[in-house]
């Protein structure tokens, strides 16, 4: 019988073929962001794209009346008034009716009713999405000292004069078409009692 020896170099490579690679496992380090050496691959486009605006649905029309579901005003009915360039929609309480005023909404946060109102002769081609741009030097961040914070807050007010006489004008034609049903529906806060199931009711 031949005698193989432990030691002979083809029968250690075998082993170690059999067993793994012995020793420390070789370690990787991944880095993210702007020290990475590969490119991704991705060519950069020069300026921001503009995202295209939602579809608007196509039961809600100029005068539809609409149910908010999120936000300060949830509940609330509101009468739709045009689709901005942003997608969002342009909707108001009347404010002298219920105490929404024009606000921007998204429609994926309202229901769309069957009531429709007659919008009137009102003009909303004035109100775009810069009307509601926050002033300029007032912008959230930084630290504030408590002399700076007495002095911000003499510095609040509410909505400018032009805006209110704005709201007043494009409400009043929207007013005056309403019936006193009408006018009641719109204050009535939107709500679910037992027994009520969204997906059954018909708006």
């Amino acid at each position: 019988q031949e005698h193989v020896s432990l030691s002979s170099p083809d029968l250690l490579r075998g082993s170690a073929v059999r067993m793994g690679k012995a020793g420390q496992a070789r370690q990787v380090f991944k880095t993210f962001g702007k020290s990475s050496k590969r490119s991704s691959g991705l060519v950069k486009t020069e300026g921001k794209q503009q995202a295209t605006p939602a579809k608007l649905k196509k039961n809600i029309v100029p005068g539809s009346i609409l149910i908010l579901l999120a936000g300060r005003f949830r509940g609330r009915r509101v009468v739709f008034l045009k689709q901005l360039q942003s997608g969002l929609l342009l909707v108001t309480g009347p404010y002298a009716v219920n105490g929404v005023p024009l606000r921007r909404v998204n429609q994926r946060f309202c229901i769309a009713t069957s009531t429709k109102v007659d919008l009137g002769a009102g003009k909303f081609d004035s109100i775009t999405d810069a009307y509601f741009a926050r002033e300029a030097g007032k912008k959230k961040g930084g630290k504030k000292d408590e002399s700076a914070f007495f002095a911000t807050e003499a510095e609040k007010q509410g909505i400018s004069d032009e805006k209110k006489a704005g709201q007043k004008s494009m409400d009043e034609s929207i007013v005056k078409g309403l019936s006193a049903d009408m006018k009641s529906y719109l204050k009535a806060r939107f709500s679910l009692s037992a027994n009520m199931y969204p997906h059954e009711l018909k708006f």
